[in-house]
């Protein structure tokens, strides 16, 4: 350990503490520093123990309660307890392997009852709970545990890859049901704005027609006002007439048309407006045979 000695003194360097004995029998503890021995007495220096805090990490195969098996990696620090060196130093030959066979004692009753989920949320308690039994144990032989921790929790290979399986399905599932939530939206709102459309459409062929017939009816009123002797049929005649012929004039001027052939005469024009009246009349008589 680095500390210097002779045969009537030795010095004890900081961190250390010594152990003196008298004819083979413990007298004393040697704190750091100075020390005079008389040999011729039977005074020496037996030995030299580190307070400085000591890591064991132990690696520990168990079961869980879901028949599971888990390898749980712990780092135990503990130290000297200067005042109960002297039980540290005679007690114990070999503290690591102590500490480690109660450490394995402790995990092993303590794992098997909990199930491999419960394990990783409460690592915490199990250190806690190997701490408090550890340290009465220890305690007795001079010894002093500061921290125990559980660094790592790992199972069987076989079960990581199940594990991660599970929780992959899991997040395709929540993922299927968010999509299908928002094809149903989508859908819906489709829907709904091909609705509206049509509403908007069907209103707007309404408005036209209506636009149509006033416009028609003004005209029709205008020009028998304005012309003496003519009727309202023959004034529907005349417009009939026109726009027939506006009609075959878009036909022709419009390029992308192919060809149409369709009856072509004023006797044409005569029909089709008592084609209109007559379906006219019917839907009045219709209409007042049902009131």
């Amino acid at each position: 350990m680095g500390n210097t000695s002779c045969m009537f003194c030795t010095c004890v360097e900081q961190g250390n503490i010594g152990v003196v004995e008298r004819f083979g029998r413990f007298e004393k503890l040697a704190e750091p520093g100075l020390h005079i021995f008389n040999p011729f007495a039977g005074q020496y220096l037996a030995g030299i123990l580190s307070t400085r805090i000591s890591s064991l990490d132990v690696r520990i195969e168990t079961k869980t309660k879901d028949n599971v098996f888990v390898q749980l990696l712990c780092s135990i620090q503990y130290r000297v307890v200067k005042a109960h060196a002297d039980d540290a130093f005679y007690e114990l030959q070999n503290p690591d392997e102590q500490i480690r066979a109660y450490v394995f004692d402790v995990v092993r009753a303590l794992v098997p009852r909990m199930n491999l989920d419960d394990l990783f949320e409460q690592k915490g308690e199990v250190a806690k709970a190997v701490l408090e039994e550890l340290g009465k144990v220890i305690g007795d032989y001079g010894y002093s545990i500061e921290h125990i921790l559980m660094v790592d929790i790992i199972p069987d290979p076989a079960v990581r890859a199940a594990m991660n399986e599970i929780n992959a399905a899991q997040r395709l599932q929540l993922a299927s049901v968010y999509k299908g939530e928002a094809e149903k939206v989508l859908q819906v709102k489709r829907a709904e704005a091909e609705a509206e459309s049509k509403y908007l459409g069907g209103v707007g062929v309404a408005r036209q027609r209506q636009a149509i017939t006033d416009g028609l009816r003004e005209n029709i009123l205008d020009f028998s006002h304005k012309v003496e002797g003519t009727s309202a049929k023959e004034v529907m005649d005349l417009i009939m007439i026109t726009q027939y012929f506006d009609t075959i004039k878009d036909l022709g001027n419009s390029s992308k048309n192919t060809t149409v052939f369709i009856p072509h005469g004023p006797g044409h024009v005569r029909d089709i407006g008592e084609q209109i009246r007559n379906g006219l009349m019917e839907a009045s008589t219709a209409q007042i045979n049902v009131e």
